[in-house]
């Protein structure tokens, strides 16, 4: 399994709440390539329940957000050739969310973020991500990400 977009997170920038590999109460996602989509997986936990059986949407909304965003910097080292690790660091935060909620999301299995970069525009990045749960599409959001300053987080 390669590594994940969020491994390459320096420490200072690992805390997020969805995918900070430091935050022991966060979701901790893990996104990689699938030829040119991304992919997350995330199994919701009983306390994730919006209503008996579903998941919450504002779960949903930030799996969203972060799946976009690592897809994001995972572009834009494409885009220029370089590997994850290499400096200049890139790192998005959320300049907009847009998120669509196709049907109820089920509570009880894994869910599959699927991303797919739409512009890549100097500082910003527009990536579309849908969330599957047994195949089936519940919710498709829109991020439009936007390159940190260097001194962001420092």
């Amino acid at each position: 399994m390669p590594k994940a977009f969020q491994d390459f997170y320096p420490d200072n920038l690992a805390q997020c709440y969805g995918c900070g590999s430091h935050n022991p109460h966060g979701h901790q996602i893990k996104t990689v390539w699938d030829g040119d989509e991304t992919v997350t997986r995330f199994t919701p936990q009983p306390y994730h329940t919006a209503v008996p059986g579903f998941v919450y949407g504002g779960l949903i909304a930030s799996l969203i957000d972060c799946h976009s965003t690592g897809t994001a910097a995972a572009a834009m080292y494409r885009a220029e050739g370089r590997e994850m690790d290499s400096l200049p660091a890139f790192r998005f935060v959320t300049g907009s969310l847009h998120v669509d909620f196709l049907k109820p999301t089920p509570l009880g299995g894994e869910l599959e973020i699927r991303g797919r970069v739409k512009e890549i525009k100097g500082r910003k990045v527009t990536v579309e991500s849908t969330v599957y749960a047994a195949g089936v599409a519940t919710a498709r959001g829109e991020v439009v990400a936007v390159q940190m300053p260097e001194h962001f987080g420092a």
